[in-house]
């Protein structure tokens, strides 16, 4: 079987980005003790480079290479939104106990970027496991639900032409087949839901 390459870059391309968002992280810790960082303009530096180093590894667990034996822990994803929703429009909320597998959580993550997709002024997504079945879903007077994104995935097909920006809408069913997972959809005028 060949490897991922895709997953493989992306993993590698995350690997490459956080040493140095980590070590810019540390200088301004640095400058913190020593006073100099006491300034707004350090705390928005300090700020952005919390927020890029855990989009990093959000990024790293979303479209990155792993195995089926390999498990995320609960607090490293809890930090992980936490930091990402710092400041930001959106927020989630990590309803998962334990440990799961990393296959899941890169389905689950995949899933969490299409729902952002449908909600451009912001709002909460909920990340939730029972009884090994997952639901990612949103609530939201003004959805944005793009017929030509959500009506492939909710049939485990993704669009024919897709974008960058668009990407995790072609990997998600690819994802949830490695997972061993059957992706199902459903929503209304004012909520959506990604079930495996």
């Amino acid at each position: 079987m060949l490897p991922n390459l895709n997953a493989l870059i992306g993993s590698r391309i995350c690997h490459d980005l956080i040493n140095p968002l980590g070590a810019i992280g540390n200088g301004i810790e640095l400058l913190g003790l020593s006073g100099v960082a006491d300034s707004p303009e350090m705390a928005l530096v300090a700020d952005s480079v919390q927020n890029a180093s855990a989009k990093v590894r959000f990024l790293r667990l979303a479209f990155g290479d792993t195995t089926a034996d390999q498990v995320v822990q609960r607090t490293e994803i809890i930090s992980i939104l936490q930091a990402i929703s710092n400041g930001g429009r959106l927020t989630y909320s990590w309803n998962v106990p334990n440990d799961p597998p990393r296959t899941d959580v890169r389905t689950a993550l995949l899933s969490v970027m299409c729902i952002e997709t449908a909600l451009p002024l912001g709002g909460d997504i909920q990340i939730g496991l029972d009884q090994n079945n997952w639901t990612i879903e949103a609530k939201h007077e003004r959805l944005n639900l793009d017929p030509a994104l959500w009506a492939p995935l909710s049939k485990g097909d993704c669009a024919q032409t897709l974008t960058a920006a668009q990407v995790h809408f072609g990997l998600l069913p690819q994802s949830a087949a490695e997972a061993g997972r059957t992706l199902a959809l459903s929503h209304g005028s004012d909520w959506v839901a990604i079930k495996f």
